[in-house]
């Protein structure tokens, strides 16, 4: 384990290859689990401020789960998760002429629509963050649906932590994201 502040950083992270590649996995991430994605609390008004600019981009179902139920759901863990549509999508799921299943929100994002990514969870996946009393783990999340983001980021010598450098800022900033550079440095 590396410590860096007050996380927690399990060895996974900084050692296995992941790069997505949507061309095969077509964002199942998105769509199979559990549940839906975790949301940190001041998240959940973000998504409703966004709705009215991506709502054109949500399906039927999407719409119908969030009029009836809200953005988000209270999940067995008591954490809030994005609302599903018929337990699997994500009701902030679009589809490309690909079938390949995108985030609205980010789509919204990338069009200058809202200053407002996505959750953050969904931007660090496959990384999860856990608050525990004290210290926050990172922990590298490793699922079959992304079996192609580990061979893709094997073939380009790409890391967890480097894939996921942006979000990794968004999340701890650029002075941890610097710390965790160096401590990968004197580890090789």
């Amino acid at each position: 384990m590396i410590l860096i502040q007050d996380t927690i950083i399990s060895p996974d992270v900084l050692e296995e290859y992941f790069q997505c590649d949507l061309s095969i996995c077509k964002g199942n991430c998105c769509v199979d689990g559990e549940s839906g994605a975790p949301v940190e609390k001041a998240e959940v008004i973000r998504l409703e401020e966004v709705l009215l600019l991506i709502w054109n981009d949500l399906s039927v179902q999407s719409k119908n789960v969030i009029e009836k139920q809200g953005v988000v759901y209270i999940d067995k863990d008591e954490e809030y998760v994005t609302s599903l549509v018929e337990g699997k999508d994500c009701v902030f799921t679009c589809y490309d002429g690909n079938g390949c299943c995108r985030c609205a929100i980010e789509k919204a994002f990338r069009e200058g629509k809202t200053d407002f990514y996505k959750p953050v969870s969904c931007h660090l996946y496959p990384v999860r963050v856990v608050q525990y009393k004290g210290f926050r783990a990172v922990n590298y999340h490793r699922w079959s649906v992304c079996e192609a983001a580990r061979i893709l980021g094997k073939v380009n010598n790409v890391k967890v932590y480097q894939f996921l450098k942006e979000p990794l800022i968004r999340k701890f900033g650029e002075e941890w994201y610097e710390e965790l550079e160096k401590t990968v440095k004197v580890k090789r």
